[in-house]
C-alpha cells in the first residue's frame, strides 16, 4: 500500500494516512482519469470495501479525494449502512479525519484559509467550492481545460465527449449552456472543466 501511495501523497501525510488504511478489510485501487469523479468509495459483496482515486489528480487534490472517501468507510462502520451518502454523519466524519491534514507541513499556506473555510461544512465534491476548486487547479499539470465560471458569455466550448456548447446566462448556482447542435438547454455545475473553442473555430 505504501509504495503505491508514495507517488501521489505528499511524505509529511503518509504515516497519518496509512494508520486511516489499517483495515484488512479495506483496499484502495488507483485508476486512469473518470471524467465524472475524482474517486469513489464501494462495499463489495464479498464483504471488503474499495475506494478507488484517479491517477491524475495532482497531491492536495488527490489526499482530500483520498480522506473523503475513507470518511465513507468510516461513517458506514460507526452509523450503519442506511446514512445518507454525504449527510451529516459523513461530514462530521470527513471533518474530523481531515483536520489532522490542514496544517503548513502537508497542505501551501495559500490553500490552508480555503480549506478551513471549505469544512466547516463540507460538500459532496470539493469541485462544488468554486474558489478552492481554482485553487487546487493551479497545482495542476498544464493543460487546456478551463472551468465553467470561468467561460466567458457567448463563449463556445467543447466537451470531453466532442459536444460543442455555447455558453449562456448564471442561475442560482448553475450555468444555462445551449448545446449548439441540438439547441437543447443544458445546465452546468461551475466546476465543470471544458475546453474553449477559438473564436475563428467558434460556431455561430
Amino acid at each position: 500500500m505504501q509504495n503505491k501511495l508514495q507517488d501521489y501523497i505528499s511524505s509529511n501525510a503518509m504515516p497519518q494516512v496509512l494508520k486511516l488504511l489499517e483495515h484488512e478489510h479495506l483496499v484502495v485501487k488507483i485508476k486512469n482519469e473518470r471524467k465524472t469523479r475524482h474517486g469513489d468509495y464501494m462495499r463489495l459483496p464479498n464483504g471488503k470495501h474499495q475506494i478507488t482515486i484517479n491517477s491524475n489528480l495532482n497531491e492536495y487534490r488527490f489526499l482530500i479525494t483520498l480522506i473523503h472517501e475513507i470518511a465513507h468507510f468510516e461513517a458506514y462502520k460507526t452509523y450503519g449502512r442506511f446514512i445518507k451518502p454525504h449527510g451529516i454523519e459523513w461530514k462530521k466524519t470527513f471533518q474530523h479525519l481531515m483536520l489532522p491534514f490542514l496544517n503548513p507541513e502537508i497542505f501551501p499556506t495559500a490553500l490552508l484559509p480555503l480549506l478551513a473555510k471549505h469544512f466547516k461544512n463540507p460538500k459532496a465534491s470539493s469541485d462544488s467550492d468554486a474558489i478552492l476548486a481554482l485553487a487546487l487547479k493551479q497545482f495542476d499539470e498544464p493543460n487546456n481545460k478551463t472551468f465553467i465560471f470561468e467561460v466567458p458569455l457567448g463563449q463556445t466550448f467543447k466537451l470531453y465527449n466532442g459536444k460543442v456548447f455555447k455558453m449562456g446566462v448564471k442561475r442560482t448556482k448553475r450555468f444555462e449552456c445551449i448545446e449548439v447542435k441540438t439547441g437543447r438547454l443544458y445546465l452546468f455545475n461551475p466546476n465543470a472543466e471544458v475546453e474553449l473553442i477559438p473564436a475563428k473555430a467558434g460556431i455561430l
